[in-house]
């Protein structure tokens, strides 16, 4: 590779990039991050290449952690317990480590699809202005949270099980990390002797002079390894693990590694798993004869140290123990079986990493460097793709999605295992021991019934028929259940070894339970096998063990309040702390998604059975459920049943709004909202006390009326005092019918409620946030110009329209920076008219009128700001800190810090605070002539039941006897204030026009951010503030945008996830009137409807012979709003297209041109499979797998039986791990700043803190695992990388989904690392798995197509495939001309590539017609003396020198015939190093060495800037002349406080 040479000037252009200050955020508290990786660069990891060898300058452990365990056979838990700490191993801190790097782009996370992030705001790095970072570093929606143990006990405590041995790396004793020194500048860290830059090298690399020396190693130990970039404390806990000896019957002892904060039970789990003792479930532990305490920490256990001996002690059974065993035993006899994945239960999901990879990856690394030296170009490799996946083709089959596993072949070990009818037994059989009766048929169909009693298990006498409870000959009495089947049935007894020999190799996280259900929209025709756990569980109320504990059903108010009061002084306790809120969490989303599914298959009793189905009310298993319909015309003025449908999101997102900021003291419910079968469903926790009082009495703070009657309280107003910074909330005063003044600090909404627990809780938080004017068209209210020129303001079809908190941040962010440049230029003038006149600015005034605006300036005034360079915003700095450095004694000083407060809508005269008012224009409400208030509250059932009025949920309407205001009313003396709130909401409203959504286009047309489908993009939105009821303003947008050829792809997504979204609408509605019995036939209707060709779809109803006479009675128990008609059948294409249409046009503003789907792929260039995975994806429909024909006129695409199931679509709120995060954060800094091996510890504890809160499995493990692998590649230890990779593939497609956006980075990142480990038949299997997952998903022309066509192309021109590799390669440049326009270093690039393989094909006339297109690029773009140009011209020379001797050797031929003397054409093979290379750079990586003077000056800038940073740091504590930041983040609260956005590393960007 040529080494890039850099002059000293392109230092310091490299010293602003690395100081560079994002735009958008704001806030003193920035450390130097690195500038943004150029556009046109693909992510990538870097292997630094010297000279010759491939692995030049590394000398690594091949693996970096202890992982390994004494266990032969077991998979032991690591990482997981409260204290414990990952440190480097003893190996590795010997090591010579690689040349420190600064790495420019080391994960640029805004190509994975769930977390797109701004371009040009790295967040996540450094969390800034804590309450206002939420816009700058949003969160994926798709977090997943923590159900983890796979086979439970019932004193589970949220441990990940006995899963993870060696999957999670941990070693002990580390050497502690030390603290910051507080209130001393941290040194600057040495600075790296070699950056790392993106691909095509940016702007300020072009034009370069000079050779310098080659890199220099440099050390490591300057910088302090704790330094933090939030100031908070990083604790590093130590323990020692050690080895025990377990003693079980009937094996050999073997040892056991534990840590000393486990629990005695993880070793119980851990036994559970083993394959040889996985049969036993009810046994104790005994040391020297002593039994040891379940709940006990092993740290606390007397006599227990290295190399005691436990024994494991059968113990005798209870029929909650032989209950419990019955369950494990079907669970192992399960284990292989994925028919609980396709069903959607116990937290089970799919994977199919292994069907592509043969098994484990962990074999090859490092240590096989002969293998690697020889290379395995010779060996045959079959590389020829299924034909689908040829670049062209149009076949989008959907079968090989979920390609069949060998291991899914049921290895058959009985026919039946159920309860037998004979269950209970009888008392006098109580009284000998009889616990339970088993019915079993063998595999060789022999049947027998069996005994659970308090001793074991044995066969007894009885049949079917006839009940004999003796025990039979010969008299088997087994303490396992697996042992007495062993002994009566051979294949039994082989195959269910087999089968846990099969299971203990699956790698864990195949089948650890993910913390949340994941649901599949497609699956296979499965036969329906007889199983009587899950017969069980249907028809019972628990949720598995859980509910195995004294009082049956659980109290979830009190335990989702009693996890959050848990102490969070220190870690440990915060760790305890987030594991618990996280655990019960997970369990309260599972049982709420439960029962809402229950109440609408009508198997729960209505609390108000006499009201009509609409208005019931549901409690089940202490949760109370009530639908999204409008009673009674509570909403008429604000959308009837649309407003109505609409208010409970509104409410969850509140309630994970104050959940984030986590106030002491304040309290939320536990909620979920369910979609299912056409309905909304919210799940609440129940406050204590609330069901027995009036709602008079309970309501102490807000108003149960709208506005009418409000109260307050000085402690409600204490506690949401606290909240009002981080989300920008007035306290304001509003008045009561009685027109007194009432003091608030949310929306009147808002009610507070002390429950019998004396607990504050908050409820109908739907109002959080301020209006959206764009949607809420205010008589006499006149929007400002960008608003009035977009069409707006437009009548939406419910008034509940609320900013996004993501807006709100962006919009107060914009602000401060408006502000730090009015107060800043006004001082500057100031001290300079000082200088020239000390008179001239006698009063204050300023010199100019532009500089002090009279009314707030619009939003397009920071525009400016948005895209500025970063010495622009370096400018706002330094202004910031000039600001900073005024003590603020002087007047004038003062006076212009007025203005600027004023200018910018600042609620402070003397500090920038920016806030809303929540109630301004908050919409008018009825009254009817008795005064009873129509509007309903989204809380608790009141008494008595006559007088409910519910909308949403329940809680009793007040009756009110006053005159009917309309909308919140505010005193006189306010009048000035809401005025200026007025004029900031019209500014926020302008805002999103003017600045985020042309911001979004801009990001979309640079490839900043990549959306692969509609939740991606949905995501991108949301991060933005962005709601999707603009998504038409975007489209219209993109439409008029100059780059509309590169934004053919948001265009199409776009397109796509509107006439999705609109057909969901309408599903929604099409789906209530349906009854249970026609569901499918419903089902497949409208997908016939919507997406066959078939001109005239015909409905199949229910067979009339099976349709009830007597249809006309009532009945009760039907899903609310069902009429039991079947008016759904009659539904036609071009009424639903016309719908569709309509729909688009009335909710998005969007005119589609398509009268049918043939109509709308044409025009749009969709595809019909896409349609069908987003419909099925956001409507809950599971299909069957198999190929539909839609394009066919002769036949409906879909049948009834093609409808498998329909699920819920759940939301819910992510409790977050803030101190794991912290490490992170950390680690990514460090990484920043090139200190690779520091950061790869920080992310290493980050890992075993994430473990620690969410168990085994969750997205933000998975992005810290995608680092941890992108680190050991570029440190040459790709053994670690391959392991961690392979982690976060299987985690993706867990937790994820099989064919989400970002699994489908991750199996392109595992290709790379499986390629440098020479595993090249493995890595093309992954490309092409992850090319068909693109196509499927989106289609052939998206930008990452080009990245991974480039990828395909490279490896088959590596095993020199060369005409399949040019397929590849040609299709990447044409997708990368398109997207990248045909002068950009990106195609040059492809040009290369292509005439490589030209070259190598001898076809020397097409390679010298690319490599010149190449070099023309490079030309025109970076300059002759460019090293890029300069390689591209020798590398032209030497294609010329071949054609030539070609041409003259043809030459020969033509004049001497055959007889010719001719040498033989050499075609070589190009080397796997070079190959490697090649991918590296495409993939986005470049070294550039630097000599040591150009360091020298580097490292003086950067410690230069630390200390400005610093000095303004501290005078900023000590000061605060503008109270823009919070309170150091230091105290718990604070930490907590974090934005949850902020806090989520899935969706940091890991780029520089």
């Amino acid at each position: 590779m040529a080494w890039a040479q850099v002059c000293a000037s392109c230092c310091w252009q490299l010293a602003e990039a690395v100081l560079r200050t994002p735009p958008g955020v704001g806030g003193e508290e920035r450390t130097p991050l690195l500038g943004p990786a150029p556009a046109s660069q693909s992510p990538g990891p870097l292997i630094q290449r010297g000279p010759g060898t491939p692995n030049a300058g590394f000398s690594c452990p091949s693996s970096s952690f202890s992982s390994s365990d004494p266990l032969s056979g077991g998979i032991r838990k690591l990482g997981l317990s409260t204290g414990s700490s990952s440190t480097w191993s003893p190996g590795a801190t010997g090591a010579s480590w690689p040349t420190t790097v600064l790495l420019a782009d080391l994960e640029q996370d805004a190509r994975q699809g769930e977390c797109a992030l701004p371009r040009a705001v790295p967040a996540g790095l450094v969390p800034v202005k804590p309450e206002a970072s939420r816009s700058s570093s949003p969160g994926p929606t798709s977090c997943m949270g923590a159900r983890v143990v796979a086979e439970a006990r019932p004193g589970d405590t949220g441990f990940a099980g006995p899963e993870l041995e060696s999957w999670l790396p941990r070693c002990h004793g580390g050497p502690e990390t030390p603290e910051p020194r507080r209130g001393q500048p941290p040194t600057a860290p040495e600075l790296p002797s070699v950056m790392l830059l993106n691909g095509d090298c940016p702007e300020s690399l072009k034009r370069e002079e000079g050779a310098t020396e080659p890199p220099r190693e440099n050390g490591l130990d300057e910088a302090e390894a704790g330094e933090e970039t939030t100031g908070q404390e990083v604790i590093v806990i130590q323990d020692t693990g050690f080895s025990v000896k377990i003693l079980a019957p009937g094996i050999e002892p073997f040892s056991l590694q534990v840590s000393p904060q486990e629990m005695v039970q993880e070793i119980h789990q851990v036994l559970m798993d083993r394959e040889d003792t996985c049969h036993r479930t009810c046994f104790s532990l005994h040391l020297d004869g002593n039994m040891l305490d379940h709940f006990s920490e092993l740290r606390s256990v007397e006599g227990l140290q290295e190399g005691s001996v436990l024994r494991v002690v059968e113990e005798p059974y209870t029929v909650r123990e032989a209950r419990i065993h019955v369950r494990h035993v079907r669970d192992l006899l399960k284990s292989l079986d994925p028919s609980d994945a396709f069903n959607g239960v116990d937290c089970n999901s799919l994977s199919f990493l292994s069907v592509f990879t043969d098994g484990d990856l962990g074999g090859s690394g490092p240590s096989d460097s002969g293998k690697r030296k020889k290379g395995l170009e010779m060996d045959p490799i079959d590389c020829t793709p299924p034909e689908y996946i040829l670049p062209g083709s149009r076949e989008r089959p959907l079968c090989p999605l979920q390609p069949q596993n060998r291991d899914w072949k049921p290895l058959q070990c009985l026919k039946v295992l159920t309860m037998s009818g004979w269950n209970p037994p009888p008392g006098n059989r109580k009284m000998h021991g009889d616990l339970m009766y088993l019915f079993v048929i063998t595999a060789e169909d022999r049947q027998v019934s069996i005994t659970a009693s308090t001793r074991g298990f044995y066969l007894n006498q009885s049949t079917a028929y006839h009940f004999n409870p003796k025990p039979a000959s010969p008299r088997f009495l087994s303490h396992s259940l697996v042992e007495l089947l062993n002994q009566i049935s051979p294949t039994f007894k082989k195959n269910f070894a087999v089968l846990q020999k099969k299971r203990v190799q699956r790698h864990p996280f195949e089948r650890i339970a993910t913390p949340f259900q994941v649901y599949s929209w497609t699956a296979p025709q499965a036969e329906h096998a007889m199983d009587c756990v899950r017969a069980e569980d249907a028809y019972t109320s628990r949720l598995g063990y859980e509910e195995h504990i004294p009082g049956q059903t659980r109290d979830w108010n009190e335990e989702l309040q009693t996890t959050r009061e848990l102490p969070r002084k220190n870690l440990p306790e915060r760790l305890l702390r987030e594991r618990a809120i996280f655990k019960v969490h997970s369990d309260f989303t599972a049982a709420a998604t439960r029962g809402a599914m229950a109440v609408i298959d009508g198997n729960v009793m209505a609390i108000n059975p006499s009201e009509e189905t609409k208005m019931q009310m549901f409690i089940w298993n202490n949760i109370f459920f009530s639908l999204g319909f409008d009673v009674r015309d509570h909403y008429k003025d604000f959308g009837g049943d649309v407003a109505a449908y609409v208010a409970p999101t509104n409410d969850l997102n509140g309630v994970r709004t104050y959940n984030a900021v986590d106030v002491e003291g304040l309290y939320t419910l536990g909620t979920v909202v369910v979609d299912y079968r056409g309905y909304r469903v919210t799940a609440q926790s129940i406050i204590p006390g609330i069901l027995e009082r009036d709602q008079e009495q309970s309501v102490i703070y807000g108003s149960i009326d709208f506005g009418k009657t409000v109260v307050s309280h000085p402690r409600y107003l204490e506690l949401l005092e606290r909240t009002s910074r981080p989300l920008k909330i007035l306290r304001h005063r509003v008045l009561n019918d009685r027109d007194e003044e009432v003091e608030l600090c949310s929306s009147v909404e808002c009610k507070g409620i002390i429950g019998n627990d004396g607990r504050h809780y908050i409820l109908d938080l739907l109002r959080t946030f301020p209006p959206d004017l764009n949607f809420l068209p205010v008589p006499g209210e006149g929007l400002p110009e960008e608003c009035t020129r977009a069409g707006f303001p437009r009548a939406h079809r419910h008034k509940l329209c609320c900013l996004r908190q993501e807006l709100v941040d962006a919009f107060v962010e914009h602000r401060y920076l408006l502000f730090m440049k009015l107060a800043a230029l006004q001082l500057m003038q100031q001290k300079a008219s000082k200088l020239e006149s000390p008179t001239s600015l006698e009063n204050g005034s300023l010199p100019s009128p532009e500089s002090k605006p009279k009314d707030p300036p619009g939003p397009e005034a920071g525009s400016e700001e948005e895209g500025s360079s970063a010495s622009g915003l370096a400018k706002v700095k330094e202004l910031a800190e000039t600001i900073a450095s005024d003590d603020g004694t002087d007047p004038r000083s003062r006076e212009v810090i007025r203005n600027a407060c004023k200018a910018v809508g600042s609620i402070s005269s003397t500090a920038f605070d920016v806030r809303f008012n929540p109630d301004i224009f908050s919409p008018g409400k009825r009254w009817d002539r008795a005064g009873t208030v129509l509007w309903g509250s989204s809380w608790g059932p009141v008494h008595p039941p006559e007088r409910w009025h519910l909308p949403l949920l329940p809680f009793c309407l007040a009756q009110a006897s006053a005159l009917p205001p309309a909308g919140v009313r505010f005193p006189e003396s306010c009048q000035e204030e809401v005025r200026d709130q007025k004029q900031l909401l019209k500014d926020a409203a302008a805002f999103l026009l003017s600045c985020q959504i042309p911001g979004l286009v801009k990001d979309c047309a640079d490839h900043a951010v990549l959306p692969m489908d509609g939740a991606t993009l949905a995501e991108v939105m949301r991060q933005r503030g962005i709601n999707m009821r603009y998504l038409g303003k975007v489209l219209d947008l993109v439409l008029r945008s100059p780059a509309r050829d590169q934004l053919d792809h948001i265009y199409k997504i776009g397109i796509g996830e509107l006439i999705t979204r609109s057909a969901k609408h309408i599903f929604k509605t099409y789906l209530q009137g349906v009854e249970l019995s026609g569901l499918s036939a419903a089902i497949s209707h409208f997908l016939n409807c919507f997406l066959s060709s078939y001109p005239n779809p015909v409905a199949h109803l229910p067979a009339d012979e099976l349709v009830s006479k007597k249809r006309n009675r009532r009945r009760r128990n039907r899903p609310p709003g069902a009429a039991d008609n079947t008016a759904w059948a009659v539904m036609t294409p071009q009424e639903l297209w016309k719908n569709i249409c309509q729909e688009a046009k009335n909710y998005f503003d969007f005119s589609l041109e398509c009268e049918t789907v043939d109509q709308a792929v044409e025009t749009y260039g969709l595809q019909k499979i896409t349609l069908l995975r987003e419909i099925s994806l956001k409507t809950g429909i599971q299909i069957l797998l198999k190929e539909y024909s839609f394009d066919s006129r002769h036949k409906p695409a879909f049948t009834e039986e093609d409808v498998l199931n329909i699920f819920p679509v759940v939301k819910h709120v992510n409790p977050k791990a803030s101190d794991a995060f912290h490490f992170f954060q950390s680690g990514q800094a460090k990484v920043q700043q090139g200190f690779l091996k520091e950061g790869c510890e920080l992310i290493n504890e980050a890992l075993n803190l994430f473990n620690n809160v969410y168990g085994a499995m969750h997205v933000e493990i998975c992005a810290c695992l995608r680092l941890l692998a992108r680190l050991h590649y570029i440190m040459g230890d790709y053994a670690e990388a391959l392991s961690n990779q392979q982690k976060a593939v299987l985690m993706s497609e867990r937790v994820m989904g099989i064919e989400h956006p970002n699994t489908i980075q991750e199996y392109m990142h595992l290709a790379l690392y499986c390629f440098a480990s020479s595993q090249l038949s493995t890595a093309l299997n992954l490309l092409y798995r992850a090319r068909y997952l693109t196509l499927l998903v989106f289609g052939e022309d998206h930008p990452e197509m080009a990245l991974l066509d480039n990828n395909i192309g490279l490896v088959l021109h590596g095993v020199m495939e060369c005409d399949l590799s040019l397929r590849f390669l040609e299709n990447a440049l044409a997708v990368s001309t398109k997207y990248h326009g045909p002068k950009s270093l990106k195609v040059a690039l492809s040009h290369h590539l292509v005439a490589r393989v030209y070259e190598s094909k001898a076809e020397f006339r097409s390679a010298l017609q690319h490599e010149k297109e190449g070099y023309t690029i490079y030309k025109t773009q970076l300059g002759e003396d460019h090293e890029k140009t300069k390689e591209s011209s020798e590398y032209l020379k030497c294609l010329t020198q071949q054609a030539v001797a070609l041409q003259r050797t043809m030459n020969e031929i033509y004049r001497n015939g055959s007889s010719a003397n001719i040498p033989p054409l050499k075609f070589t093979a190009p080397s796997m190093a070079s190959v490697l290379e090649q991918l590296n750079v495409i993939n986005g990586i470049l070294f550039i060495p630097l000599s040591q003077k150009d360091l020298e000056n580097l490292k003086a800038e950067v410690a230069r800037r630390h200390q400005l940073q610093e000095a303004s740091k501290n005078r900023d504590k000590a000061e605060e002349p503008m109270a823009t930041e919070p309170e150091p983040a230091g105290a718990p609260e604070d930490v907590a406080s974090q934005p949850q956005a902020a806090k989520d590393p899935s969706s940091s960007s890991f780029q520089g």
